[in-house]
């Protein structure tokens, strides 16, 4: 059994893993819970630290799960020693890298897992550079070398060449058999080093996640880096100033487990019963009110969303429970920004930031199971910033922002792309990219038939489709990371769509040039079959400021006046027709266009194209 009590800093290893998706991390974790002894054989199953359904099903991380876990080592000159190891479990995709680097501010060291069969991918490099700005203990290790595809020794020299190490340092072990893992342990307690930090200073705690029970409040999950703090303490938020009751202390092992209190260097959870989602911040500094820190540890750097859409409920009056839902989602993700907005046709709803299409993606998804919610989200955008003629700046996050008069640049986010190929695949990816207006920045062989490729590629083109494209260009053998450099100015237009000459806002969209006839086309079309047909013709146009580009129309439904002529002269039916005819001209002039709720969510919906995951 695990004792909970106070541990000597020089027996603690805090550590986390680290590997491009799919590489088998949750897998190497399940065996490290088994041969620790924290999770019985009966209470096992596959992926033990994925807790979310949605986690279960897509078989990908997408919360750091912290355990901690005793360990006795098996070889060396530590050997029969005692050790506590807290290991963070990371996600593996390029959206949940914010998860990844706060899981790396709470150790000292990251285990950087490589499949044996595929080798080093975009995420892995990726990863690797934000343990090393981390100042971070990499230990390099080759998973699944189990596998009969497996090729430990060829990744072992790529590895070895990226961290600068010798191949034989790169551990190989199995996730799946178990081979290597206590050899793992061993090095991770022989390699990284304790924690550090002053056991008398005033004690300072960094939350680094936090979630919501309905029973309990908010379960606070905190790495104390000074001091001690005990399970009587009345405990102060730095950041708001706001002092709770701890009604329990632990450690998470991997279920919560009461403890006296955590001491330096520990890792663990704190319970003070505060409903209030917005009283325990990420990032923020947990310190005793009686003897408080005087500055405030250092926090992690603001995540910045890089995607925007409206989230809005397809009934109104679910509009306070979806504020709600936000708020206790945001706890559990703080990458998440959302902010209130009104729409002429969906109501009222939540304008929301995303860090990338399948973040947004599973928000949504967790919003309609965990809360009950049907939602409709608006096309993905990105955020702009016009400057105009006169000299005003304005910032659009959507599109009915985008400011009337001359425009004098648009500034769109960009993006520094990197993509790892086998060799035979480079000239496909670079059709993709120069498409989609990338601009090379280089190229380097990591070995004989690998390379990794550079671009820089505005963010706009990219999420949507530029994944998909990629892997099916490349047999599914591209993989794909990216991180935001900036801006620059493009040659982008405002396309609006016309109803009879009336603007809707909630249809409009900021396209480059050369892609606005076939936006604008695309719509119409659509349009033209979600709008019922009126008692008049309505025309539907897709417009540039006053220049029309696209046009289709909606024909009106006629009734047939000749069903009553049996005969007589042809004046009588003409007669009848001019008289229809006046009266659809007279309609159509004070006639106006009602659009119905369908036929927005079919229209702005984005289960069409959904996202997929890296």
């Amino acid at each position: 059994m695990l004792d909970p009590g106070a541990t000597d800093p020089e027996r603690i290893r805090n550590f986390c893993i680290i590997a491009h998706i799919d590489h088998g991390k949750s897998t190497l974790a399940d065996r490290m819970l088994q041969l620790t002894g924290v999770v019985s054989a009966r209470d096992m199953r596959a992926q033990y630290l994925d807790r979310m359904d949605i986690e279960r099903e897509r078989g990908i991380t997408i919360k750091s799960q912290a355990v901690r876990m005793p360990w006795t080592v098996r070889e060396g000159e530590q050997k029969g020693e005692s050790y506590v190891l807290n290991m963070i479990d990371t996600p593996g995709h390029v959206d949940f890298t914010y998860e990844v680097s706060r899981s790396l501010a709470a150790g000292e060291g990251a285990v950087l897992l490589v499949d044996a069969a595929q080798g080093i991918e975009a995420q892995t490099l990726a990863n690797l550079y934000l343990a090393m700005e981390n100042d971070l203990h990499v230990i390099p290790v080759l998973n699944k070398i189990d596998l009969p595809a497996a090729q430990p020794e060829k990744y072992a020299e790529e590895l070895a060449r990226l961290i600068g190490c010798q191949p034989e340092d790169c551990l190989r072990v199995s996730g799946k058999t178990g081979e290597g893992v206590a050899h793992l342990l061993d090095e991770i307690v022989r390699q990284m080093h304790g924690p550090t930090g002053q056991d008398d200073a005033p004690a300072r705690a960094m939350i680094f996640d936090s979630v919501y029970d309905v029973y309990r409040g908010v379960v606070t999950y905190v790495r104390v880096i000074d001091g001690r703090i005990e399970a009587r303490d009345r405990i102060k938020m730095m950041s708001t100033g706001a002092v709770h009751e701890l009604l329990e202390i632990g450690v998470i092992s991997p279920e919560p487990l009461k403890s006296p209190g955590l001491g330096g260097g520990e890792v663990g959870y704190l319970i003070t019963g505060v409903k209030d989602v917005r009283q325990s911040k990420v990032g923020d500094t947990v310190t005793i009110a009686a003897k408080p820190a005087a500055v405030a540890l250092a926090g992690y750097k603001e995540p910045k969303p890089m995607v925007y859409s409206g989230l809005y409920p397809i009934d109104g009056s679910d509009y306070p429970n979806l504020r709600d839902a936000l708020d206790r989602l945001k706890l559990n993700d703080a990458a998440l920004v959302y902010e209130p907005e009104t729409s002429a046709a969906l109501g009222f709803g939540f304008r929301c930031g995303f860090l990338g299409l399948l973040h947004l993606e599973i928000i949504r998804e967790r919003l309609e199971r965990e809360f009950d919610l049907d939602l409709i989200s608006t096309a993905p955008n990105v955020v702009y910033r016009v400057e105009l003629e006169d000299g005003a700046e304005h910032v659009v996050t959507n599109p009915s922002e985008y400011p009337a008069g001359k425009v004098a640049v648009v500034h769109e986010p960009v993006v520094r792309a990197t993509v790892l190929i086998p060799n035979d695949y480079v000239g496909a990816v670079m059709e993709i990219c120069q498409g989609r207006r990338g601009a090379l920045l280089g190229m380097d062989y990591l070995s004989q038939d690998r390379v990794e490729v550079r671009y820089t590629l505005p963010l706009a083109e990219i999420i949507y489709d530029f994944f998909d494209q990629l892997k099916s260009r490349t047999k599914g053998y591209a993989s794909l990371d990216y991180e935001t450099s900036g801006e620059q100015a493009g040659d982008l237009v405002k396309v609006d769509i016309l109803l009879q000459g009336e603007q809707v806002d909630a249809f409009s969209a900021i396209v480059h040039k050369d892609k606005a006839y076939q936006y604008g086309v695309s719509m119409t079309q659509r349009l033209r079959g979600l709008i019922p047909r009126q008692q008049f013709e309505v025309p539907i146009q897709a417009a540039i400021g006053s220049r029309v580009i696209a046009r289709e129309n909606i024909r009106a439904i006629r009734k047939d006046v000749l069903a009553k002529c049996y005969g007589g002269d042809i004046t009588r039916k003409r007669k009848l027709l001019e008289k229809q005819k006046e009266g659809k001209r007279r309609m159509k002039m004070v006639g106006r266009v009602e659009v119905p709720q369908e036929a927005f969510i079919a229209a702005l919906s984005s289960d069409g194209d959904k996202p997929t995951s890296k």
